[in-house]
């Protein structure tokens, strides 16, 4: 997949099959797009191309919402993106000017003199332009004039899955990464790098590597004990993730730790996914360290039943 910022180097390409949207958390709802653009594209000889925007126009129009958390990074969308076999990916930057473009100045400079596009293929309630006054009717009536075909994933395509990234955004905070896992076609994953943390996990026999998230709009699940998988590397590794504030030893800052099982080496100022399997416990106070170590083993041997392993 080749990735464009903006839109100065795209090239001349025959048979633009295009999608646009912020496509957060490429869920299945999303799949079913992409997949519609292949289809298309191999069936026209085309090559299959999306339009995306960053930041996301949340975070630009309406950043009163310091709450709004996403899905996905941007690089963490582009390699979903990639594994589904997209050719081209358009990244737009999103600003409050471009927020002004009309849905017409959108269509003409964007679709039709850049893209070139031929066929266009949208989700049901997609609109362009300021404002989203480009509907899908507008689109349909004047498609001719446009010089592209047009397709609409309709409602009950999308709808009979029941998702959408907000639905998966308030399963995670709930804790639910299984409900989550199910809509996303996949494991939620946690981009981080391991710091260095007070070390209270070593002195029980429970050492855990401190992941600290660079991107503060990445969505964190909510706060409680996890079954996880792990990449260190090429390397993968089972084990458990907590989330919150460390109650038991006064913690004041929310963390994010996690013990890899059968993983002795050093871990700090490495790159680390975590894949969110399950969700354990909530998150609680102890009366002391010894009581919260019964406790993690209790944590071990459930992630193991869950991994099988």
């Amino acid at each position: 997949m080749k990735i464009y910022e903006g839109l100065e180097h795209f090239p001349s390409i025959t048979n633009a099959v295009v999608t646009s949207g912020t496509f957060d958390g490429v869920h299945l709802g999303h799949q079913k797009i992409l997949n519609r653009i292949k289809d298309i594209a191999k069936e026209a000889d085309g090559e299959t191309v999306l339009i995306t925007f960053w930041p996301h126009p949340r975070l630009v129009l309406h950043p009163e919402e310091h709450n709004l958390r996403l899905l996905t990074t941007f690089e963490e969308k582009a390699k979903l993106l990639a594994k589904e076999g997209i050719d081209h990916l358009v990244t737009i930057p999103f600003t409050k000017e471009f927020s002004q473009l009309s849905s017409e100045e959108f269509i003409q400079k964007v679709l039709i003199d850049k893209i070139q596009t031929k066929v266009l293929v949208i989700g049901y309630d997609h609109r362009f332009g300021k404002n989203r006054e480009g509907s899908f009717e507008h689109l349909m009536e004047n498609k001719e004039r446009y010089g592209f075909e047009l397709e609409e994933i309709s409602r009950e395509d999308i709808d009979h899955v029941g998702i959408s990234s907000t639905k998966i955004r308030k399963a995670l905070l709930a804790g639910h990464v299984s409900e989550a896992n199910e809509f996303l076609g996949r494991e939620y994953e946690l981009n981080g790098i391991v710091i260095k943390g007070q070390q209270i996990g070593r002195s029980i026999d429970f050492p855990t590597a401190n992941i600290h998230v660079p991107n503060n709009y990445k969505l964190i699940p909510g706060d409680g004990a996890y079954a996880v998988r792990i990449s260190v590397g090429e390397e993968f590794y089972f084990g458990m993730l907590n989330i919150g504030n460390r109650p038991t030893v006064d913690g004041l800052e929310k963390t994010v730790e996690a013990h890899l099982f059968d993983y002795n080496d050093n871990l700090y100022d490495k790159q680390i996914t975590v894949y969110f399997k399950d969700f354990l416990r909530a998150e609680r106070k102890f009366a002391n360290l010894e009581e919260l170590k019964a406790q993690l083993a209790k944590d071990k041997a459930r992630a193991r039943q869950i991994f099988g392993i």
